[in-house]
Order: structure tokens, then sequence, then C-alpha cells
């Protein structure tokens, strides 16, 4: 009996599953191995690509896996995680739960723990959690190779502080951005990032009431939530330059408002972070089963069906 393709499921940290019109249960023969179980934790979580772009990533290589979206609230999470890795090898983390992963692992890269945050959770031989964190790899690498952007050079506006940014903040340094202004709405927060960073000369911080009289960037990336909770940023037309780039680190709908706002204040370039998430899932997969996915057709099919 062959294999049948990756399940794709939802689930709630109650344990309650919904299986999507993607998933296809495999029928049980016991000369198969045990499928392999992997997951994405957040909240929310409904709106999440993960399950279907991993299970295009095994497709590739006919690896059968069951793929499940987690919706867990930050007082569940623990629970959720220790539960599900039981039996599961690895699971992706997104808003808000990425400090928590980090915190509750037993181990981490040492770029996870430079960020402080991760957003991929693997259960090692020995039984222990690693926590490791892909973010800041795959937004550079789809911005200087998929959107063949150089940044090089770029006076950077970070709007946020939070596990995102922390994800994305020393990447941007190491891709050669001039500077590095952070701003958040909570200034400690900001302050604690650039303090972590240590490098004063590039990275440093302003109120968030001094977006007005800022002056301009080659280069903003919102990494806040806003969008992903409903909310808009009130963003002044007079940071962006004359030959601005504009990235949000979310996708769909949750980066419609800010690509919008981009493109209507005249920004060069808008892109929202679809490319992002394909490159960090697959920075994940190779990870998990020591494979390179092909990312340009996964790209490309989610764009030509979410826009």
């Amino acid at each position: 009996m062959g294999r049948s393709s990756p399940a794709v499921v939802s689930r709630t940290a109650t344990g309650a599953s919904r299986y999507t019109s993607r998933s296809i249960l495999a029928a049980w023969n016991p000369s198969m191995p045990p499928r392999q179980r992997f997951a994405v934790f957040g909240h929310p979580i409904t709106h999440s690509l993960s399950p279907r772009i991993h299970a295009d990533f095994a497709r590739q290589f006919g690896i059968d896996l069951t793929y499940e979206a987690i919706d867990a609230n930050p007082e569940g999470l623990a629970e959720a995680v220790h539960a599900f890795f039981v039996e599961g090898r690895g699971a992706n983390v997104t808003l808000p739960h990425k400090a928590a992963a980090f915190a509750m692992a037993d181990i981490a890269t040492a770029t996870a723990t430079r960020a402080g945050t991760a957003n991929v959770l693997t259960r090692l031989p020995d039984g222990r959690l690693e926590a490791h964190n892909t973010d800041g790899d795959g937004m550079v690498r789809d911005i200087t190779e998929r959107h063949a952007m150089d940044l090089r050079g770029h006076t950077t506006l970070l709007l946020g502080a939070g596990g995102a940014a922390r994800g994305v903040a020393w990447h941007l340094l190491d891709a050669g951005v001039g500077t590095l202004t952070i701003v958040n709405r909570n200034p400690v927060a900001a302050d604690n990032l650039a303090d972590a960073i240590g490098d004063p000369a590039r990275a440093h911080t302003r109120y968030w009431e001094d977006l007005h009289d800022i002056g301009s960037f080659d280069l903003i990336v919102n990494a806040t939530s806003a969008g992903t909770l409903g909310g808009g940023l009130d963003l002044p037309v007079s940071i962006i330059g004359s030959r601005a780039l504009c990235y949000d680190l979310s996708y769909g709908k949750s980066a419609a408002g800010f690509v919008g706002w981009a493109r209507g204040a005249g920004a060069r370039y808008a892109f929202d972070g679809l490319g992002m998430l394909v490159e960090t899932a697959a920075d994940a997969f190779e990870r998990w089963h020591g494979k390179r996915p092909d990312t340009d057709p996964v790209y490309t099919e989610l764009r030509q069906t979410y826009g």
C-alpha cells in the first residue's frame, strides 16, 4: 500500500480536532513506519498557512507526516506543548508565544539565544527540547534573493520590539543596514532590545511620539502585531524615504493595512511577509528532515491563491 498525502489538521489546545478538506488519513498498515507528527502553536492560529506549506514540502520528498495548527492561549501553552511532544517531533511557534517557547526549551541554538525568542522547537533524540529561530534568515533571504533587494547601507526603522522584532533585528545588521532605529509603543522594550544588540553606533531607539519628526528611512520593517490583532498604526508618511522599501513580517489580511499604507504613501517597494513565512518554514523543514525543499513553487502557488 502506498503512502497517503500528508495530513493537515486544525486543533485547539483542548484536543478537539478538525480535519480540513486537504486531509487524508492513511489506512493502517503494520509495515509502515509511524507517521511523523509536527505542529504550529499560536493564538490566534486559524489563519496560519504553515500546515499547507509543510504538506507541500513533504510531497516533494514523499515524506509521510501530519502537521497540526494548535490554538493555545498563553496560560495553556506550556501544557499544550509538553502534551504534543510526548509524540511530536517538531513544532513552529508564532504570535504571541515566541519568547515563552524559548524559555521552556531545555537548550537553545546560538541564533535563538541571541534573539531570546524561538519559532522552532525540536525534540532531540535524548528527549530534550531545543529552541531555534529562523525568522531573521528567512526574512533576509526573501528580501535579498526573492525580491533582489540590496540592504547594505540602508537607514532602517524597526517598528516593534517584541518577539518578532527580536527575531530579525540582528539579521538586519548582519545584512549590512547602515543604522537600525527601534521604535515601540513601550519604550522599555525598545531600549532592552537596543541594549541587547550592544552596538550604539548603529542600533538605537526613539519614542513612538517622535515618528512625526524623526526623518525618513530607506527600509521600514513592521514587526508589530497590530495587523494580526486587527489594529492600525497611524504612521506619518514623512518616514518614507525616496527609495523606501516597506516590509511587513505578517502576511495576508494581517499585513494588508501596512502594505496598503506604504503603497499609498509612495513607497518604491512594499512587500508582505509571505515569502519570509515560506523561507522560515523551509529552514525548519530542513532542520527536522535533513532535506532542503524548493520554496519557489510553494511561494508562487500561495501568492496566486492569496494575492
